[in-house]
């Protein structure tokens, strides 16, 4: 179906710009009026894909009218269809909740500042920023042409690394300045490979919104001896993005000292969009090099969980475990997208959005604990906090669940789809190569289980620590937000097919 106007460009595009209002009217609105309009920013692109999602279904994909076109560039449109939506509904809801959120939370945090003796940018340079990054994300999920993407993704990297930069914790300059520089190179390598296909294929298009299709081996049209080297370096670029080992540097500084709000996009959220690109972008382009590199990528996504699982069991700063968390739970998204079967791609898709609302449920319950017991992060200074602070307490275990697969979450799905992927790799193979891709599942899903429950159980529970005869639970400005996001959760593993029945049916067609 192509809509009669290109609404959700304006849904993306009407935030964007409605945020460079913002910092002009935190005089006559004041930092509550700012959240509030800033929210209702957010909403606008969070609403219309959930209404088109709900509404007309993505069985078969929805696409904006063309809005912009050139000869030599392609056409600009942007599309909603099973493979996307888990990402934009997911980004349109932890968006729009954390925008809550940040108003309790940052109040906090410019309370820090004016104790330090700081005086950082104020609401309307926040909640800009935050807009901008927010609506930015949505417009790189949506788009359907290389430079469109690009795009996209460079405006979702500027206003968080200035939101690192301006309100982050420890040596926040040097870091949102590492950050910034490792996902701008990994966006300059992923540009490299796009311009290649570009000039070559006389067009950056990678989906066709007129005709509703994808543009399945455009890359055949760049010479055979370049092909390798264009697909490598997206994937590199990408790999960046999604901090896989190797190239995950930059994540578990900039993730752990972002405000925490911000920490809460970035970790769910953005990393997390590059293992769709993976599907979207390169496999359509190139899906028979691409299926050359999945014997390597596989074991890679592998390793990564296990990696990113035993860093997170040595961590005691938990803003810091939960980034090393997500560096294991991208290896996850990496590990279905590589089996490059419907059941592990939509495993992965689906890991996504069990991903956005788990981490995004964790990141906020560290924003509560920071709040609350005066900036402690240190794991080992906390324990015995489920009787002063019982709803936090069960908001962070269902955030675990999600990321672990335990009912009821979404990521028990998405789990049981990507094994289910994997699984299917081992036709053929021999016995070896199956108890090593058994054990390596097994280690990695229980790393993961294991962070997951002792940090639970040393936060919560256990002999109460110093902190938790202090401690008391935060009020609805920080848990409302954080129930929603909760609810929505346990909503999809309840109706699940709501992603799961689209996504298989259309990755059958698309994977062959």
């Amino acid at each position: 179906m192509v809509l009669e106007q290109p609404y959700m460009f304006y849904a993306v595009l009407i935030p964007i710009l409605g945020s460079l209002i913002l910092p002009l009217l935190e005089d006559a609105l004041g930092g509550k009026g700012i959240a509030a309009l800033a929210t209702m920013l957010l909403a606008i692109p969070a609403a219309l894909t959930a209404h088109l999602a709900l509404a007309a279904g993505v069985d078969e994909p929805i696409a904006d009218p063309v809005f912009f076109q050139a000869d030599s560039i392609g056409s600009f449109s942007m599309l909603l269809d099973s493979l996307s939506a888990p990402l934009a509904i997911s980004i349109g809801l932890v968006t729009t909740l954390i925008s809550v959120y940040s108003w309790r939370y940052m109040q906090h945090r410019f309370e820090e500042f004016e104790a330090e003796g700081e005086t950082p940018p104020g609401w309307g340079v926040y909640y800009m920023l935050f807009v901008m990054f927010a609506a930015a994300m949505m417009g790189t999920v949506l788009s359907t042409n290389l430079v469109e993407f690009y795009l996209f993704l460079e405006v979702s990297l500027l206003p968080s690394f200035l939101l690192i930069a301006f309100y982050g914790y420890g040596n926040r300059e040097k870091i949102a300045l590492l950050y910034l520089i490792w996902t701008h190179v990994g966006a300059l390598v992923f540009l490299v490979g796009a311009l290649i296909v570009g000039l070559h294929a006389g067009t950056f298009d990678y989906y066709d919104p007129a005709a509703l299709t994808p543009m399945m081996g455009l890359g055949q049209l760049v010479p055979t001896s370049l092909r390798m080297l264009t697909v490598v370096a997206l994937c590199i670029g990408l790999f960046v993005k999604l901090a896989i080992f190797g190239v995950h540097i930059w994540l578990p500084y900039a993730h752990a000292e972002a405000p925490t709000p911000v920490s809460a996009l970035l970790s769910p959220n953005l990393i997390g969009i590059a293992a769709y690109a993976l599907v979207r972008i390169v496999y359509v382009l190139f899906p028979f090099e691409f299926a050359s590199l999945t014997p390597y990528t596989l074991p890679l996504a592998l390793f990564t969980i296990i990696y990113g699982g035993l860093m997170a069991l040595a961590q005691d700063d938990f803003k810091r475990l939960l980034a090393y968390s997500s560096v294991s739970q991208m290896g996850y998204l990496l590990a279905g997208v590589s089996t490059l079967t419907a059941a592990g791609v939509a495993g992965a898709m689906v890991h996504y959005a069990a991903h956005a609302v788990g981490k995004a449920l964790l990141f906020a319950t560290a924003g509560v604990l920071i709040a609350q017991l005066h900036g402690l992060r240190s794991i080992s200074k906390m324990g015995g906090l489920a009787p002063k602070m019982p709803i936090t307490a069960s908001l962070a275990l269902i955030g675990f669940m999600h990321i672990t697969g335990i009912p009821p979450s979404l990521g028990l799905w998405s789990e049981i789809l990507i094994v289910m992927g994997i699984s299917s790799t081992t036709t053929g193979r021999s016995t070896l190569y199956f108890v090593a891709l058994l054990a390596a599942l097994l280690i990695g899903i229980g790393l993961s289980t294991a962070y997951a429950f002792l940090t639970m159980k040393r936060i919560f529970f256990g002999q109460p620590s110093e902190a938790a005869e202090k401690a008391k639970e935060a009020g609805m400005g920080l848990l409302g937000p954080m129930m929603v996001i909760a609810a929505v959760g346990i909503a999809l593993f309840i109706w699940p097919r709501l992603l799961i029945d689209p996504l298989l049916a259309s990755l059958r067609i698309l994977l062959g």
